[in-house]
C-alpha cells in the first residue's frame, strides 16, 4: 500500500502579519481570512482602549508603568480572543470585501447592476412628484435620494 505523507496543517493565526502574504504554504483564501481577522483584532483593541479611557482616575486605581503594560497586554489578548471567536463579525465582512474585489458579487451581478435592479424592484415606492408626503415626514427626501441615485446609475 502506498500512503502519501501527511502535510502538517499550518495555523495562520501564529504567522506575523508582515509574513502572511509571502507564505507559500497558505492558500489565498486563508491569507485573506487571517488578514481580515487580524485587522478586526486591531480595531477591537483600539475600541477597548478607548473604552478604558472613560474610567475615572482615583487614589484606588494604580497608575504605574507596570499596570499600564498589564492593561495593554490584557486588552490585546481580549481583542484577539474576540476576533478568533468570530462573534463580532467584522472580519467576515472584510473577508467578503477582499475576496470579491471590484464590486463583484456571489450572484454574478456587478454591484451597480444589482443596485439598479433593486431600485426597479422597489416599485411600491412612489416617485418624488407623486408623493404627497402625508404618510411619512421624510418620505420626500428618501424618495428623492432613491430617484437621484437610480438616475445616476442609469446614466453610467
Amino acid at each position: 500500500m502506498n500512503v502519501s505523507p501527511l502535510q502538517p496543517q499550518i495555523d495562520a493565526s501564529t504567522i506575523a502579519p508582515e509574513r502572511l502574504a509571502k507564505n507559500p504554504k497558505l492558500t489565498e483564501k486563508q491569507k485573506i481570512a487571517e488578514a481580515s481577522r487580524q485587522f478586526e483584532a486591531i480595531l477591537l483593541k483600539q475600541i477597548l482602549e478607548s473604552s478604558q479611557k472613560t474610567v475615572i482616575k482615583s487614589k484606588l486605581t494604580d497608575d504605574s508603568t507596570t499596570t499600564s503594560i498589564y492593561k495593554d497586554m490584557v486588552t490585546a489578548q481580549l481583542a484577539d480572543s474576540i476576533s478568533k471567536s468570530g462573534t463580532f463579525g467584522l472580519s467576515q465582512t472584510f473577508e467578503h470585501q477582499l475576496d470579491h474585489p471590484h464590486g463583484h458579487r456571489p450572484d454574478g451581478l456587478a454591484n451597480s447592476k444589482a443596485l439598479s435592479a433593486g431600485w426597479k424592484s422597489a416599485g411600491h415606492l412612489k416617485p418624488l412628484h407623486e408623493n404627497t408626503g402625508a404618510d411619512l415626514p421624510n418620505a420626500n427626501i428618501a424618495t428623492h435620494r432613491r430617484d437621484t441615485l437610480a438616475a445616476k446609475i442609469a446614466a453610467k
